[in-house]
């Protein structure tokens, strides 16, 4: 038994952020309904392959059951239509006024069943100038202002590894979902959120463009500390050409490690200002760090009290040993899956389950 056993949820999302949401909730023990197109998620033909299932479509659908259905066809949207009688959640991530045009908008499903929390996701929002304009994770992290903080040293922005406005978008609304469901109990009423991917992203800047949200100047990042301008918050090349990074800006910790390097007469250099005045000290470090390997600096590191990671690519922080420790990566029946990033003290272990064929509750 889950925290969400009972709750009944409608999928009809496709790609990241939707079935993320709905995986979540299907790992606490929802009920949930994936009702894809008849040719089924896209995500299903997305490579690698392992033991006949996409890992991206197993690792974002598992728990869920599937029913392909063509909500163009009179038979299609009455089966729907059966199927959101009895529902507690809908979650829809078409491109705005694809619901309305075909008869499942908020108010057409709320009028038949009250009781539902209905969620949809997409870029930029249900209404509005920029309502239908096309995009996915990249443009919408680069219409929001942090693509131009994601570049190197030159100023240039590059393609980010982290999908954060999907991420953003997929929490939020499973936030939001959840919220309604409590709010639920206490007015026997559903009710209808609009979650837009660059909404989700643009709190998250606080940090780092006071200035601008201020009316001010944007940020440049070789001048924020928390961008590349803080030479004790940086990335740095060893002698074997792999990185390493220094993680905290807390002086306590700059005071460890200069002291270790023999070159506590630099400390004053890390309370500076980010950029240029510390650009002494990134130089310093630079030069040390790239006169040994990163193997050898794992080791020189490890009995110093220091913020410093290894820069690992995936296939090396997949194999670290605490990923085990913690269940966080379980092989079972022969696939891979990544575990719910948390879990309930009063529950039992998760277990792995597998995500369903095309279909397979018609």
């Amino acid at each position: 038994m889950g925290k969400l056993s009972g709750i009944k949820v409608i999928d009809l999302s496709l790609f990241l952020p939707g079935p993320m949401l709905t995986m979540m909730m299907a790992d606490h023990g929802a009920d949930v309904m994936k009702v894809e197109p008849p040719a089924g998620d896209p995500a299903r033909q997305m490579e690698p392959m392992q033991a006949g299932q996409s890992v991206w479509f197993r690792n974002l659908n598992r728990g869920k059951k599937s029913l392909a259905l063509d909500l163009k066809s009179d038979a299609g949207r009455q089966r729907l239509w059966n199927l959101l009688a009895e529902a507690d959640v809908m979650i829809e991530g078409f491109r705005p006024g694809v619901m309305k045009r075909l008869g499942f908008d908020y108010e057409a499903v709320a009028a038949k069943n009250p009781r539902i929390v209905y969620c949809s996701i997409s870029a930029f929002g249900q209404e509005g100038e920029m309502a239908h304009h096309p995009a996915h994770d990249l443009a919408v992290q680069a219409l929001s202002g942090f693509l131009s903080v994601n570049d190197g040293p030159d100023g240039m922005p590059v393609v980010p590894g982290v999908p954060s406005a999907d991420m953003a978008a997929g929490l939020n609304g499973l936030s939001a979902v959840l919220m309604a469901l409590i709010g639920r109990e206490q007015t026997g009423k559903g009710d209808y959120v609009d979650i837009a991917m660059f909404d989700s992203m643009l709190p998250w800047c606080a940090h780092i463009a006071g200035d601008a949200i201020s009316g001010g100047a944007p940020p440049v990042s070789q001048s924020q500390r928390s961008l590349g301008g803080a030479a004790f918050y940086n990335v740095y090349r060893t002698l074997d050409g792999k990185h390493i990074v220094l993680g905290a800006r807390e002086l306590k910790f700059a005071k460890v490690l200069l002291t270790a390097l023999d070159r506590l007469g630099l400390l004053p250099l890390a309370e500076l200002e980010a950029g240029g005045p510390q650009q002494p000290l990134a130089d310093f470090l630079r030069e040390i760090f790239s006169g040994r390997t990163r193997a050898e600096w794992v080791q020189w590191f490890a009995d110093k009290d220091v913020a410093f990671s290894p820069v690992l690519n995936f296939r090396e922080a997949l194999d670290q040993t605490f990923l085990r420790e913690k269940g966080l990566l379980v092989e079972a029946d022969g696939v891979h899956q990544i575990a719910p990033a948390f879990q309930f003290a009063s529950e039992s272990d998760w277990q792995a389950s597998d995500s369903p064929a095309l279909d397979e509750s018609q």
